[in-house]
Parts: C-alpha cells; structure tokens; sequence
C-alpha cells in the first residue's frame, strides 16, 4: 500500500514536472503576429471638390449709336435749296462727308445720304459718283480723297464741268457730332450758303 502510494506520489511529482516545463516553454515563445483584419470593400474616397475657375470679367464694347444720316442731312440739303443767287440747272459737285469728330464715322453711308437727299431735287444737276472717281483718277486724287484743300475742289469742279461744290463735315463729340455744310461757288470761290445741325440718331 505504502508503495503504491510512493509510486502515484511519483507520477504526480513527474506529471506536475512536466507541465511546469510545458507552461515555461509556453511562456518563452513570442506571441504570434496579429495582422489587422482588412475589410473585404474599399472604402471609397469621395471625389475631392473642384473649386470653380474664376471668371474673368470682360468689358463689353460701347454700344454704337448708328447715326440716322438720311434725317440728319435732309433739313440741311431743304436749306440749301433755298439759297438765293443759284442758277437753277447748274452742276453740283458733293464732296465726300469728312469726319473731324473724336471717333470713327461711317462716312461712305454719310456721303450716300446726301447724294439720295439731292436726287430729283429739281435745281441742281449732280456729277455723278461715276464720273467724280474717274475725274479724280485721272486728276490723281485718291477716291478717298475729301478736298480739304480749296484749289483740289475748284480743279476737279472745272474738270467736270461743275459751277458749284458742296463742301460737308461732321465735327464734334463722336456721342453728339454736328454736321456743317458749305455751297461755293467755282468761279470766284465765295462761300454762298452754309449750314449747321445736330446729327440724328
């Protein structure tokens, strides 16, 4: 009895042995590596926010007032008209309108106007547009030309035969400009009518 006892008392003692040397060998080993679960979907970023470019300001051009040329010159031309001292079928040479304004003009439409206002006007006969860019080719005179100069427009008023020419100017603020008109007379170069009025728009 005593001996048996002895020998559980030995098993007991061996098995205790042992598992103190499994928890030992238990503890010394490092801890395995524990890898952070990974979500199975992304999480998606939201798009980052576009800031809007910013707009520049571009100034809008002035706003051209167009002039109404065919009102603006007929009471100038009805004036005119009733000049005393005009020989009734004398010719009549219309020099093209010339700007002196602080702007630009469309004088081609100005100039258009008042050949249309003197049409049939029953006291003048007009050299024709035909005619005054033939006379100032052949003269050498740019078709452009405006005959600021006096002798330019008695010259080429005698080439075609004119007795009379028609000097017109639009002067003043571009926003307001004031037309000015001057009949002379070719042959002694006296100024016989003149007028002035606003431009109409």
């Amino acid at each position: 009895m005593t001996r048996s006892i002895t020998r559980l008392s030995g098993i007991l003692a061996l098995a205790l042995f042992l598992s103190g040397c499994i928890n030992q060998r238990t503890s010394e080993q490092p801890p395995a590596p524990v890898e952070p679960a990974t979500p199975e979907t992304p999480v998606q970023q939201p798009p980052p926010i576009q800031q809007p470019e910013p707009v520049e300001n571009v100034p809008q051009p002035p706003k051209l007032r167009s002039i109404n040329w065919d009102s603006s010159v007929q009471p100038l031309v009805a004036s005119m008209l009733k000049a005393e001292g005009v020989t009734d079928g004398s010719v009549l040479l219309v020099d093209r309108v010339k700007n002196s304004t602080n702007g630009s003009l469309q004088i081609d439409k100005a100039t258009a106007a008042l050949q249309n206002a003197l049409a049939n006007n029953g006291k003048f006969t007009l050299v024709s547009a035909q005619q005054l860019a033939q006379a100032k080719q052949t003269l050498g005179l740019s078709p452009e030309d405006s005959l600021n100069s006096r002798s330019k427009a008695v010259g080429l008023a005698r080439y075609v035969g004119a007795q009379y020419v028609l000097y017109s100017n639009a002067d003043g603020d571009i926003k307001a400009p004031q037309l000015q008109m001057q009949l002379m007379l070719v042959q002694t170069g006296e100024i016989i009518w003149s007028g002035n009025g606003d431009a109409q728009f």
